[in-house]
């Protein structure tokens, strides 16, 4: 029974992931966007598509090191650029994510999305690399 769950948030995973780096392509659009980059863009494309990539590999149990390591760098450096703009918007008196437009007026708001995207990539990272200790304990329970 295990395994099936496991399969079937790495499915989820997978799903989630393509599309938030499906997302990303309209990111370099400056009506919305502070200082928007097209390198900024394929960035967090790729990116997610790497996090997404990682989903699709643990649904065949396959945990490339390699690839973690670029994921948790991408994570860790995204939530030290992004770390400045909460702060500044938890400092700003009405903390949001969601009330002001995305414009460039407000670049606080797209850091402290891209913070918590950055978060939840590296959330998701750590539940698969501890997935991949699980395999050979329930090895008998993943064929249930």
């Amino acid at each position: 029974m295990r395994g099936k769950l496991l399969f079937v948030g790495n499915i989820v995973g997978f799903v989630v992931f393509a599309f938030f780096a499906w997302l990303q392509r309209e990111d370099d659009n400056p009506e919305i966007y502070s200082n928007p980059s097209l390198v900024d863009v394929w960035a967090w494309i790729a990116f997610y598509g790497v996090i997404s990539l990682l989903f699709l590999l643990a649904m065949a149990r396959r945990f490339p090191w390699p690839l973690y390591l670029v994921a948790v760098a991408f994570c860790l450096f995204e939530l030290g650029t992004t770390g400045p703009g909460l702060i500044e918007n938890l400092r700003g008196g009405e903390f949001t994510m969601t009330k002001k437009a995305m414009n460039p007026e407000h670049g606080e708001v797209e850091r402290s999305r891209e913070f918590f995207g950055a978060l939840i990539a590296l959330t998701a990272t750590g539940f698969l690399w501890w997935q991949r200790g699980t395999g050979d304990r329930h090895r008998g329970a993943a064929r249930d």
